[in-house]
């Protein structure tokens, strides 16, 4: 007898849609009812020096919906007193119990030298935070004094032990640190499933040599649908560092979106966000066809 095997299983991967700071913060609102109403998984907010507050804009998106998943893509470390996010933090998770992904980061340098907050070593001082961060979150009294954090005796009286911490990263020290520390690992948005695939090895090796499992990676996809997609597309990719023509995002209709979403999936991304186009003449109806028409091909993929 003849066995055939089955058909290797795709990755189950979320769908959501990011919310960028180059749009208006009033905007917000109707994304966030827009993406719920379509049936998104999660609707990703960002931080960026000097354009929104990701806590806020979090904490309000949380407040107008009722189902979808709101993560911080990201917070940097360098900006916030580790005891203030830990209190930011578990205050909106027990608000919104299981919808609420924060994540942190070493930020951009230039950002934080402008800001006047450089440290001369942001890997030691994102571990520092992340450690300090997941141990307040846990409902521990923490005492300590390192190179950058430094506490005595704090202890949250409304500890968040079960919020996830997710930590970015870009380069290989970030991404094997992210690894090794965090729950799930948040990718630049302009990035390849080539580019996907190396980043999970990294942070995946970080993460083994912590005796930790595998993080979770979230990955970001910027994509155009409609007249003029590829145009459109090709102008947004230098702005955030890619070459159009270099295998970054998608431009064309829901099928084609999709499989780009497979292609990040199968690469080892968990979620996926996708990032509309600065100049998206319809933004509403871009979140919609991601709900209805990208989110069912995902399905039954």
């Amino acid at each position: 007898m003849t066995v055939t095997p089955a058909p290797e299983a795709r990755p189950a991967v979320r769908l959501g849609i990011a919310f960028v700071p180059t749009m208006e913060p009033e905007s917000l609102r109707s994304l966030a009812t827009a993406a719920e109403a379509a049936g998104l998984d999660d609707l990703w907010v960002w931080e960026d020096c000097f354009k929104q507050s990701g806590v806020a804009s979090a904490a309000a998106a949380l407040a107008w919906t009722e189902r979808i998943r709101v993560g911080i893509g990201l917070m940097p470390a360098p900006l916030r007193s580790t005891a203030v996010t830990a209190m930011e933090v578990a205050t909106v998770a027990r608000m919104f119990p299981g919808r609420f992904v924060p994540a942190v980061g070493h930020g951009v340098q230039e950002w934080m030298e402008r800001s006047g907050v450089r440290v001369k070593s942001p890997l030691t001082l994102l571990r520092e935070h992340t450690e300090a961060l997941r141990a307040l979150l846990a409902g521990d009294e923490v005492t300590t004094s390192g190179r950058y954090v430094t506490l005595d005796q704090v202890r949250l009286d409304w500890p968040a032990p079960e919020v996830p911490l997710v930590l970015g990263g870009v380069g290989p020290r970030s991404l094997s640190l992210a690894g090794e520390l965090g729950d799930g690992v948040i990718l630049a948005n302009a990035l390849t499933s080539d580019d996907v695939r190396r980043a999970a090895d990294t942070a995946g090796a970080g993460a083994q040599a912590a005796g930790r499992p595998a993080p979770g990676m979230y990955a970001t996809l910027i994509a155009a649908t409609g007249d003029g997609a590829q145009q459109r597309l090709d102008a947004e990719l230098p702005l955030w560092g890619a070459r159009p023509g270099s295998g970054v995002g998608a431009a064309g209709d829901a099928r084609t979106i999709a499989d780009a979403v497979l292609r990040l999936a199968a690469a080892g991304a968990s979620a996926v966000s996708v990032q509309p186009t600065a100049d998206e003449p319809d933004l509403a109806g871009f979140v919609d066809m991601l709900g209805r028409e990208v989110r069912p091909l995902l399905d039954q993929a």
